[in-house]
């Protein structure tokens, strides 16, 4: 069994917040292939990173599947599918190995 998160922002570049639409369709595409989804909304998780020597920071929403199978492939996809969309330079995904307990 595997933990699949997605880190996503929830403003864009300009600093604009993303439409509801953007987060719905994405929580409905996983729900559909995967039978459910779970996103951390309520309480972003803020990010600071360093980029040529600036400090940036974002908050983001993360967003979780279970799921039995690991395909890097789809996530690929997916992956590339949410930077063009949300035009970001990176999108990470992550996924663990994990056991119901």
């Amino acid at each position: 069994m595997h933990l699949v998160q997605i880190l996503l922002p929830l403003r864009d570049n300009e600093g604009q917040p993303y439409s509801d639409a953007v987060f719905q369709a994405l929580n409905h595409k996983l729900a559909q292939t995967f039978g459910g989804v779970t996103a951390f909304s309520r309480s972003p998780a803020r990010g600071v990173w360093i980029n040529n020597a600036l400090a940036q920071r974002d908050d983001v929403m993360v967003v979780e599947v279970m799921t039995e199978v690991l395909d890097p492939g789809w996530w690929a996809a997916l992956r590339g599918e949410l930077e063009r969309d949300l035009r970001q330079q990176e999108i990470v995904i992550r996924a663990h190995a994990i056991a119901r307990l």
